[in-house]
């Protein structure tokens, strides 16, 4: 497996670019949240393509009809890199109001058909209710800037690691998280010595999914990075005292890695 391989091949290059209107912490107003829906679709492998087609040409030009409403990404767990046959999908909710009206609209309107036409081709769906945490550099979307149609565009890789931070140290995790980790992460990125650039931190929602449940969301931003990481350990000097990997063991020492690759149609990449 080569950094080539997982990003779509040796003339794919990546994409590592930010989409457009992402809304930071400085530009909202306080208590304004946009949720988030993360489904992992099990689909059948034999029909995958036929799974992205509905997903492509039925659901998401009708979801968009739900104004507050938007599929943002579209991903495929790499293979190799974890269960086969996994799309990611991430769908940006403007609040509890948008959701009750999807949630109708899939129950007893007209996203009845597409829902059932994707359950005939996936053994499963499992989905979180998410919310930014404070920190993070996404907040919400500029709906009018997401597209409701498919764009073709460059692959991007994304790590998401999915955190579950000890017994009664949740919303330390949250507060530290932001003030340690991220913070690491930007000293990386200014020195240009960042495999990976994060780019939105989340929660799950009251109700809305396992309560000591933290994920972020990492763009890769130098796949080559990818290789060391598989092939050597990691250098003494990340492990040391003062750094995230070492002074978070107190906070944490469980944590699920999952490299995710856009489809080549997904909205935003």
């Amino acid at each position: 497996m080569t950094p080539d391989s997982l990003g779509g091949g040796p003339n794919a290059p990546l994409n590592r670019t930010a989409p457009r209107g992402i809304v930071s912490p400085g530009s909202t107003k306080e208590g304004v949240v946009m949720w988030f829906l993360r489904e992992t679709h099990e689909v059948a492998g034999a029909r995958e393509r036929e799974f992205e087609a509905v997903l492509r040409d039925a659901w998401l030009p009708a979801l968009s009809k739900t104004a507050g409403a938007r599929l943002l990404f579209v991903l495929r767990h790499v293979h190799g890199t974890g269960p086969s046959y996994r799309i990611v999908t991430w769908t940006a909710l403007r609040d509890g109001a948008t959701w009750d009206e999807v949630a109708h609209r899939v129950d007893r309107g007209d996203l009845r058909v597409p829902a059932h036409d994707l359950d005939d081709l996936r053994h499963d769906v499992t989905a979180k209710l998410l919310l930014p945490l404070p920190w993070s550099p996404l907040q919400a979307f500029d709906l009018a800037q997401v597209p409701t149609t498919p764009t073709e565009h460059e692959p991007t890789l994304f790590m998401e690691d999915t955190v579950h931070p000890n017994e009664q140290r949740l919303e330390e995790y949250v507060a530290r998280s932001g003030s340690h980790y991220a913070r690491e992460m930007q000293e990386h990125n200014a020195r240009g010595q960042a495999m990976l650039r994060v780019e939105a931190s989340f929660r799950t929602a009251w109700g809305g999914g396992r309560r000591r449940e933290v994920i972020l969301w990492q763009r890769v931003v130098e796949p080559r990075g990818l290789l060391s990481l598989l092939t050597r350990e990691i250098p003494e000097s990340y492990q040391r005292p003062g750094t995230w990997m070492h002074d978070a063991l107190e906070l944490r020492d469980q944590w699920h890695s999952r490299l995710l690759r856009t489809v080549g149609w997904s909205p935003l990449a």
